[in-house]
């Protein structure tokens, strides 16, 4: 789930038990699949696509060896199963833009469990695009204070020399953003000086916020965001939702 409090984002990642680590492991694998399908073949060097999915489930912290069987499997399979991408667009509670990515092999199951969730959440689903021009595509890198020795300004210069747009620092720690055709060489840059990254993936970034501050909404807007979430056929959930 991506919204504007990028940290707490990722303290909500980190308290995720098995199970749930278990089913980002199994979506993030899918999408390793359909990056080595369509993006080029099981070569990150020449699969940008690939390359940028390896980013996202390491920093998810999915383990190198099962990100190899992932792309060993995917590049022998020979399935009749085919997956494509599906986005839907809508408004939740007190009108929060939301943007739902899905990657599904039935459209009709995914469309419908989509639509219940907008209902369920005291929101309505719209069409297409009539949110996403409040989001800018994006790369972004999120790295935790601890996570570096390197001084603020020399980390900064490394991500802008790497190609990087922007970078952030607040009390808990850096935020870079990139065009995303260059999101791999910055990812690359930032691995190879020995860094952890907290997040780093290609994401939708809200131009503005909203807020939520009636009880009965507040409770609606999380009943909709657990049932996209526990949804398999969800990838990534964006939003602008942002708590006071």
């Amino acid at each position: 789930m991506s919204g504007h409090s990028k940290f707490a984002n990722i303290k909500h990642k980190k308290g995720k038990n098995d199970a749930a680590k278990g089913k980002i492991f199994t979506k993030i694998g899918r999408e390793i699949a359909v990056a080595v399908k369509d993006g080029g073949g099981s070569d990150p060097n020449t699969n940008r696509k690939l390359r940028d999915v390896i980013a996202k489930a390491k920093s998810n912290n999915m383990p190198n060896d099962t990100i190899q069987r992932s792309i060993k499997k995917a590049a022998g399979e020979d399935s009749s199963v085919h997956y494509e991408y599906m986005t839907y667009e809508g408004y939740g509670p007190n009108g929060v833009a939301v943007i739902v990515e899905t990657l599904t092999d039935n459209k009709n199951r995914t469309a419908a469990n989509v639509r219940a969730a907008f209902s369920k959440g005291n929101g309505n689903m719209g069409t297409s695009g009539c949110v996403s021009f409040l989001f800018d595509k994006k790369g972004q890198i999120v790295i935790e204070r601890e996570a570096t020795d390197m001084d603020e300004d020399e980390l900064m210069m490394m991500a802008i020399e790497a190609g990087a747009d922007d970078f952030e620092a607040e009390e808990e720690g850096f935020t870079i953003t990139t065009d995303p055709e260059v999101f791999s060489d910055v990812y690359a840059a930032i691995e190879a000086a020995g860094i952890e990254m907290a997040q780093a993936e290609i994401t939708m970034v809200p131009q503005t916020s909203a807020t939520i501050t009636a009880e009965a909404d507040l409770k609606a807007w999380n009943k909709m965001m657990d049932l996209l979430e526990d949804d398999d056929d969800v990838q990534e959930v964006y939003h602008n939702f942002e708590e006071e």
